[in-house]
């Protein structure tokens, strides 16, 4: 079947928003066999008529997000109904669900906010749980048209668009395994693996200190390449799901009963954030202390001043100090320690600026790990975080 996006908005087009939905709905769709075949951006306006137009009859299936607002920019609604052929009613219902929702937000309503009430005629609704555009699906067409924030089209395309995908598309005839691995670059990944795994479709993708694995073929080509992936870089592979480092590590705590603390210099609290944009990270992370200066350092986490002048803030002794005064101060079970040189400036021969040193404090030992990550400071930091968090991983595991 052919499948195709059309994003709309010429807010993406001009650089001041990201596509955050074709990643998102290729990844959804692709276990019930469908890929994406094409995607279109396009402004706001008459573009969207032209996509339509242009697009529609070539496609078995497609999916058009944003322009579903109150402003006058926002103009997808009356574009497909004028495409389909149909005119736009006025949904009672879908009012009551708009008036109730400002209500409850303490915000007022204006004339343009009716207009999202407006739907084609014959069109399915699709609720909106964390916006006031719903969504809607035309059967004829399998057209399905989405709101543009991220926030109100993921939940919304995984709880309705999902279950009407389900009921028109057939079975699909692969299966699609993914295996996130972490803190091993792409190519030592791609070495380990790519001459040995022959009769499914092999993908790679990486970012900063992780590589997914994309495996897609028959079930049985799917179980041969499962075991040479397993044999080889088993010990890497942190998840098989959709799921962060952090999200595995928390997992594994709660499982154990077991608690975390971090202190924090070069990575600025990285690690304290990630850990606490997953929901229920409470009951697991204790505290979080970000000592970027040296004093910081001594009188928040009891680092000895004469480690620090004798061997310098970033070395393995301080990570190790670290990593013990917060694991004391916070009471937990384990303490990540983080010091390092994120540059530009500030490095040396000894020290050049990408060097790092991550420690672990457990209940029987500590240990500091040191890591070399020559790189912008943003990349500097999503690597250390990752460090961090893996060489946790791997001892839990």
């Amino acid at each position: 079947m052919r499948v195709v996006v059309i994003n709309t908005g010429t807010e993406i087009l001009l650089g001041d928003v990201r596509d955050a939905h074709l990643s998102f709905i290729a990844r959804e769709i692709l276990p019930l066999g469908l890929r994406v075949s094409e995607q279109r951006t396009v402004p706001d306006g008459e573009a969207i008529r032209n996509a339509l137009v242009d697009l529609l009859p070539g496609a078995d299936i497609v999916f058009v997000t944003g322009g579903l607002g109150p402003t006058t920019d926002d103009v997808t609604r009356e574009m497909v109904a004028e495409v389909c052929g149909v005119e736009l009613v006025h949904s009672e219902e879908i009012m009551r669900t708009i008036t109730e929702r400002l209500k409850k937000r303490g915000i007022k309503f204006t004339d343009r906010i009716s207009r999202q009430a407006m739907v084609p005629k014959g069109a399915r609704v699709l609720p909106n749980k964390n916006g006031t555009a719903p969504g809607f699906y035309l059967p004829k067409q399998h057209l399905f048209v989405l709101p543009g924030p991220p926030r109100e089209l993921q939940p919304m395309f995984r709880e309705s668009a999902m279950s009407i995908l389900h009921e028109i598309v057939p079975p699909p005839q692969f299966e699609k395994r993914m295996y996130r691995i972490a803190m091993m670059g792409e190519s030592l990944v791609e070495k380990a693996i790519g001459e040995q795994i022959k009769e499914v479709e092999l993908g790679y993708c990486a970012r900063p200190g992780e590589v997914d694995v994309r495996i897609i073929g028959e079930p049985k080509a799917i179980a041969r390449a499962d075991e040479i992936i397993r044999r080889e870089i088993g010990l890497s592979i942190f998840s098989t799901e959709d799921e962060t480092l952090a999200e595995v590590l928390l997992k594994l705590l709660k499982k154990r009963g077991e608690t975390l603390a971090v202190a924090e210099s070069c990575t600025g609290g990285l690690l304290a954030n990630r850990l606490t944009n997953v929901a229920g990270s409470s009951e697991v992370f204790l505290a979080g202390y970000v000592t970027y200066a040296n004093e910081a350092k001594i009188d928040m986490l009891n680092v000895d001043a004469r480690l620090i002048e004798q061997h310098g803030a970033v070395s393995p002794e301080v990570a190790r100090a670290m990593a013990e005064g917060a694991r004391t101060r916070a009471r937990s079970t384990y303490a990540l320690a983080t010091t390092g040189i994120a540059g530009p400036g500030g490095g040396s021969a000894d020290k050049p600026v990408g060097t790092i040193h991550v420690a672990l404090a457990s209940p029987n030992e500590t240990q500091a790990k040191k890591f070399f990550f020559p790189s912008d400071r943003e990349t500097f930091k999503d690597l250390a975080a990752q460090a961090a968090f893996d060489l946790l991983r791997r001892q839990l595991q």
